[in-house]
């Protein structure tokens, strides 16, 4: 065997010999599954066993440690990290940087990383599209001719006419950082309000455009967070929180959201206030309007679970706010209205979701029950020539089925394949309803069904450098801890060999009511093509059966989570799809936090940990930015009870410093101002410090990048930041695997 050195760029001998022994295993494995004899793969792994002993441990930046701790209940906790959490010092920047350098000279030493770019680009590079929707008169749709930073937003005069521009956010910057997280078109169609945010932050400002010359008015709403956008007459209604101090913009914890109404042609200053609640800071506020313009409807939300719904009637000026819900003990939805009636989509005594009518004049008036609770879960509603379409969730598969607006069953729209509706819109004076349909290996299909002929076609069809045929997907069940069935996907190429060696992706979630239905991630199609397995399991915490199912993973039942992911490890080691030396996990926000705690718990079973923009200090989250409203999942360190609860399985505080933990690569932003980089920073440092093995642990910080992931609509980091850091997820992945690039 012959190693480039020129290639390699190894500055000294001992990463080398490090470089080398990875290697030396890597072609041991394909060695290990040809029909050579198995004595030869045993001796390539003693030479790479002698080799990797000779390494030393990659160098770390130094990370001062103080004495800080705290006294939760009798128990003292050491934070010798915390400066970190000032995430602009000159000190935090200085780390970070340096970081950086040792993961980019790690990454750079693996010579198919600019392979694995190129063929993630070619990949990426075909059209895009979304389900159009209608506003007045016109209709709107998403487009991406395949490697733009950002979606283009076209407008359409009929729905099978040429899209035209409407708003291209790839020029407010020439990086692509500024992106268009949301917008709402006037109920006339004549105005377009849309947000605008900047690397990554949830921070946004409100721009209003006309449709009818595609310009812009002057004035631009600033400030405002986690806020929808209602239209009712010439204005709007919004959320917002006060300005913060210069140093807590990303990191200040968000409290007292307020509701303003802004009329267009005026500035900011003199927006109306809707709405405020001075006694509660940590609860937010979002407003809507009827589609007749006659209701303002006002929820509330003081965590992850619930929320209330207040109504005031637009037609009385000196109306007050009226209460049909007071508790916060389940979640209401306004759908739609016909005149006073309010159709909602709630989950109260019914934990897979009913619909039912509200009188929005008599709180005191009893719900009447429209479409009843199934066995499948009410995931979405639409209202559309005046039927209603719900989308169903059947063991984590969409279903789409229409009602009459007296909720009688009319008939199910047939879908092609297996998958997730992504989108789904309608408008309830129009016979078109559009759809799109993913898989784990199909980009987003867009279809058109026709609700007046009941005629269904594919409105757009992408077209990629990718044999979906070559793949397939099939659910399994298998049983957790406790004894509870929980299904999973698996997505491999056709052919697969079942000997336990398979370079297999664990992902997972588990919070938040957050149901992981199959989805289309570009990058997945690397890991695919080249041999490996993916798997998703529908672990509990999420909303794939309903509330009783996300119930099941919160607070106090959090292990629960952790322990349906550790089972489908063992489901894939047992049915020899995999073994630990081939098995990775990965996981975003709640899901790096899932991460973290499973290599904590069981190191010994995962080669691979990719936590992302994760929650990894569960005593401490609450106090930044709007992590007080994750509470109603995890819990808070300020009662005994949930204290202790946290404190077992806290990423953070669960390192220990007698194991040898995963090949690590933590990935965060520099701009996440939801779960603070903090979280990510001193999770590294600490592991950095106590991990006794010879594998890498590394961070990625992505600067001028937040928290968001990329969505349908690609409101996210440009598309340039995405493959760049899926290269470098995956080169680290394929390499830690022992995996060869075709």
């Amino acid at each position: 065997m012959n190693f480039n050195r020129s290639i390699l760029d190894l500055t000294s001998f001992n990463f080398d010999c490090w470089i080398y022994s990875k290697r030396i295993v890597s072609f041991a494995s394909h060695l290990f599954k040809s029909p050579m004899k198995k004595n030869i793969t045993v001796l390539f792994l003693l030479v790479a066993s002698v080799l990797n002993a000779h390494a030393q441990k990659l160098k770390y930046p130094a990370a001062r440690k103080t004495a800080q701790s705290d006294n939760y209940f009798g128990t003292i906790v050491y934070d010798p990290y915390r400066w970190m959490e000032d995430d602009r010092s000159p000190e935090t920047a200085a780390w970070v940087a340096e970081e950086n350098k040792v993961t980019e000279k790690f990454l750079s030493a693996i010579p198919f990383r600019a392979k694995l770019k190129q063929r993630l680009t070619q990949l990426w590079n075909f059209p895009k599209w979304s389900a159009p929707f209608k506003a007045g008169e016109h209709y709107f749709v998403y487009t991406n001719d395949g490697l733009q930073n950002q979606f283009v937003l076209n407008i359409l005069s009929t729905i099978d006419s040429k899209p035209e521009p409407f708003l291209d956010p790839n020029k407010l910057s020439k990086d692509g950082t500024v992106n268009i997280p949301s917008l709402a078109a006037s109920h006339d169609g004549k105005y377009l309000a849309y947000t605008t945010s900047s690397a990554g932050s949830d921070w946004e400002d409100i721009h209003v455009r006309r449709t009818d010359n595609k310009t812009d008015l002057p004035q631009i709403v600033h400030w405002v967070k986690f806020s929808g956008i209602a239209w009712q007459g010439d204005g709007f209604y919004y959320s917002r929180y006060d300005k913060p101090d210069s140093g807590n913009v990303l990191k200040g914890k968000n409290e007292f959201h307020k509701v303003y109404y802004h009329k267009i042609s005026q500035e900011q200053e003199n927006d109306v206030l809707v709405y405020e609640d001075k006694e509660h800071g940590q609860r937010n506020f979002g407003a809507g309007v009827t589609d007749d313009e006659n209701y303002l409807l006002l929820m509330a939300r003081q965590g992850s679970i619930g929320n209330n719904l207040m109504v005031k009637n637009l037609r009385k000026p000196n109306a007050e706010f009226k209460t049909l819900v007071a508790d916060f003990t389940s979640d209401v939805d306004v759908i739609d209205n016909e005149s006073n009636m309010l159709l909602v989509k709630t989950n109260r005594e019914a934990p897979k979701y009913k619909l039912v009518w509200m009188d929005a004049e008599n709180p005191a008036a009893e719900w009447k029950t429209c479409i009843p609770e199934g066995e499948d879960v009410i995931e979405g509603v639409t209202v559309a020539n005046h039927m209603i379409v719900v989308k169903y969730m059947h063991d984590a598969k969409s279903v789409l089925k229409i009602f009459s607006m007296n909720g009688e069953f009319v008939r199910e729209i047939p879908l092609e394949t297996i998958g997730t509706v992504e989108l789904l819109s309608g408008d309830k004076k129009d016979e078109n309803l559009f759809y799109s349909l993913i898989t784990f290996t199909s980009p987003a299909t867009i279809y058109h069904y026709n609700l007046r002929t009941n005629q269904q076609r594919t409105w757009f069809q992408p077209k990629m450098d990718f044999n979906v045929n070559d793949y397939e997907t099939k659910q399994v069940f298998y049983t957790s801890k406790d004894g509870t069935r929980v299904p999973m996907f698996i997505t491999y190429k056709k052919g697969i060999i079942l000997d336990g060696y398979n370079p297999t992706m664990l992902f997972g979630y588990g919070g938040f009511n957050v149901s992981k239905t199959p989805e289309f991630k570009i990058e997945r199609l690397l890991f695919l093509e080249n041999g490996g397995v993916f798997a998703q399991p529908n672990i509990r915490g999420g909303g794939e059966y309903g509330e009783t199912w996300h119930e099941a993973g919160t607070k106090l039942k959090k292990q629960n989570v952790f322990d349906d992911f550790i089972a489908a490890a063992q489901y894939l080691i047992r049915e020899k799809y995999t073994s630990p030396a081939k098995l990775s996990i990965a996981g975003r926000s709640n899901g790096g936090l899932l991460v973290g705690a499973a290599m904590t718990e069981r190191p010994e079973l995962f080669k691979v940990a990719m936590p992302t923009v994760g929650v990894m200090d569960m005593l401490r989250y609450h106090k930044f930015t709007i992590g007080w409203a994750w509470k109603g999942d995890y819990g808070s360190s300020e009662d005994s009870v949930n204290f202790r609860n946290l404190y077992s399985y806290s990423p953070l505080h669960n390192i220990q410093g007698d194991s040898n933990y995963p090949a690590t690569i933590v990935i965060t932003g520099d701009h996440d101002d939801r779960v603070v980089p903090a979280h990510s920073f001193k999770f590294i440092a600490t592991l950095q410090e106590k991990n006794t093995g010879d594998n890498p642990q590394l961070i990625r910080v992505d600067m001028n990048s937040g928290h968001a992931a990329t969505t349908a609509l690609g409101t996210s980091k440009p598309v340039s930041k995405q493959i760049d850091e899926q290269a470098d997820i995956f080169t680290f992945l394929f390499y830690e695997l022992g995996m060869s690039v075709k």
